[in-house]
């Protein structure tokens, strides 16, 4: 499944590897990208091992709003 949330704008390209990070170490994702000019946030995962909800979760524990979720 694929899943892309957007963000509230970021401040630093730091910011980015945090992101990425934090969500390619979760069971299940596939990989994780952050799109830096449009405050986006993609991220290939299986459902089964983790949902658009809790990768929501995971970017606003790290302090990042998400204003938007779509997957397919």
């Amino acid at each position: 499944m694929k899943t892309n949330l957007q963000t509230e704008t970021f401040t630093c390209p730091s910011c980015i590897k945090k992101i990425e990070r934090n969500l390619n170490s979760q069971e299940g994702v596939d990989a994780a990208k952050v799109l830096f000019n449009s405050s986006k946030v993609k991220v290939e995962h299986d459902e089964n091992q983790i949902n658009a909800e809790e990768i929501k979760g995971i970017v606003e524990k790290l302090g990042y709003p998400v204003l938007d979720i779509k997957s397919r």
